[in-house]
């Protein structure tokens, strides 16, 4: 069987253009980072392809996100649970290519015209949306513990330290680690 053509799962060349290209549609709305666009991430790795279940998807952030390094590692931890090292080709070209394309030319652009009214509103108009897909993409990392009540009192404990204190975000994590370790959503 050729690798560069057969993926782990059975996955056909076609199969990766089709991955690297909705990472890339993904890329260019993933305002606030690549985080922002999981839901449809899962959706379409999840529900629409069904190459991986909801508690492997979660996982694969879960495990990039407790990894030192940036953020968008958790699409090459995707890509490799998907496809092995063709999947993290696919998955990484596809969400860094355009984004790094469009965000390069953009503040280019930007640099050049910052006092203008159109570029004022446009950054101010980008926060409560930013705010909204972070929490769309909370919502759908929480489904598979969504019924625990743990779950719940984490996020709103979260919440309040968020919002309330000036402590680093490291200390939720780690309560949640915490929890999780003690089997409170398990």
């Amino acid at each position: 069987m050729n690798t560069l053509l057969w993926g782990p799962g059975g996955l056909v060349a076609a199969d990766f253009l089709q991955m690297f290209l909705h990472f890339a549609l993904l890329s260019l709305l993933a305002i606030g980072g690549a985080i922002t666009t999981a839901p449809d991430m899962q959706r379409f790795i999840v529900g629409h392809k069904g190459w991986l279940t909801d508690a492997q998807f979660t996982a694969s952030i879960a495990l990039a996100q407790a990894a030192p390094g940036p953020n968008v590692l958790f699409v090459a931890v995707i890509g490799w649970n998907v496809g092995g090292l063709a999947g993290v080709a696919a998955t990484l070209a596809g969400s860094l290519l355009p984004s790094t394309t469009l965000a390069l030319t953009a503040t280019r652009w930007g640099a050049r015209h910052k006092e203008s009214r159109a570029i004022r509103a446009f950054t101010a108009g980008m926060a409560p949306l930013t705010l909204g897909l972070l929490l769309s993409t909370g919502w759908v990392l929480l489904e598979p513990t969504r019924t625990h009540w743990a779950s719940a009192a984490l996020v709103a404990v979260t919440l309040v330290i968020m919002l309330r204190t000036r402590l680093s975000p490291l200390w939720p994590v780690a309560l949640g680690a915490l929890v999780g370790a003690l089997g409170g959503l398990g």
